[in-house]
């Protein structure tokens, strides 16, 4: 695969755009399995996330009583603001906004970032039941960050760097994912949960009125459903350069590559978030530490052996 080339910022906007034209796919799709799933056919899925949309933006926005609405705002279109930063990193085929030498940190950095966002979007409505969303997102995050750390520290340690495109370079014969399995389904695991879908959704479960978005409404609900599915879709765009392969691949560019990849990957994130049940907090720090953490560990210690071995 050829060295990756960093384009200039004012491509910023169109990376944007193909990000929003994912997360528009992702919603369509997600709708068309609720709807399949209640027995109604999957007709007027492609418009229903506008519908939806539309109807947001006409929503009256209430603001609770001695709200922070600075951190609540913050926290809310946070989201969306580390989805596009974590695509700033990411490489289409031979292009990428931005080709940090320690790209897989910056990722990282931006989904510890998350933590912060969504913990502000329930402290700021000055309200139990976000706050409790909050609080809850946070013992989440307790059992699937360490694991998600090891698992992307395999591939690192197999291209011997830590800039995403030369991960993606060192892939040229083998996709990462034939002999890395176990980091692949950890790091999927992960972006299930910094994007709060399928089992992690206990933050805004029905239980707690809504939990971190029991109190928002209109526009400022709308950047919190949007930047749950772009974090979604940059955690899968992310993985095709980690795992995938990057942009390899025959007859097709590799820029046509790496979106394809990354739309089968959305679609198996989105379905799979579908059939899960949603998780305990106390649950699921329990296989985190127990299961996911030793099992991220093992995959990097054989991948180390490896990458020793070859070199």
């Amino acid at each position: 695969m050829a060295d990756v080339v960093a384009v200039s910022a004012w491509w910023t906007p169109l990376a944007a755009a193909l990000l929003g034209v994912f997360v528009w796919g992702a919603a369509a799709f997600d709708g068309a399995l609720t709807a399949g799933s209640r027995g109604m056919g999957p007709g007027g899925s492609l418009t229903r996330p506008l519908d939806g949309v539309a109807r947001l933006l006409r929503q009256r926005r209430i603001v609770t009583l001695s709200a922070d609405r600075l951190l609540w705002r913050v926290g809310g279109a946070g989201l969306l603001v580390a989805a596009l930063l974590m695509v700033a990193v990411t490489p289409l085929g031979r292009w990428t906004l931005s080709d940090l030498d320690v790209g897989v940190v910056w990722f990282n950095a931006m989904d510890v970032a998350v933590w912060a966002f969504v913990w502000l979007a329930g402290w700021g409505a000055n309200s139990v039941h976000p706050l409790v969303g909050g609080y809850r997102f946070l013992a989440l995050a307790l059992g699937y960050e360490l694991p998600l750390m090891f698992a992307l520290t395999a591939p690192p340690i197999a291209a011997h760097s830590l800039n995403v495109g030369a991960i993606a370079g060192a892939q040229g014969h083998v996709w990462n994912i034939v002999w890395m399995p176990v980091a692949f389904v950890v790091y999927c695991i992960g972006v299930l949960g910094f994007s709060l879908w399928g089992g992690f959704g206990a933050p805004l479960a029905s239980d707690i009125a809504g939990g971190v978005r029991a109190e928002l409404s209109g526009v400022d609900r709308l950047l919190l459903d949007a930047g749950r599915l772009a974090l979604l879709v940059a955690g899968a765009a992310f993985a095709v350069p980690m795992f995938l392969g990057g942009g390899v691949g025959p007859l097709l560019p590799a820029w046509a590559w790496t979106l394809a990849k990354t739309a089968v990957l959305v679609a198996a994130l989105v379905w799979a978030g579908r059939r899960m049940p949603v998780l305990r907090p106390d649950l699921l720090l329990e296989v985190g530490w127990l299961v996911l953490l030793p099992a991220a560990l093992l995959q990097d210690l054989v991948v180390a052996l490896v990458a020793v071995w070859v070199r």
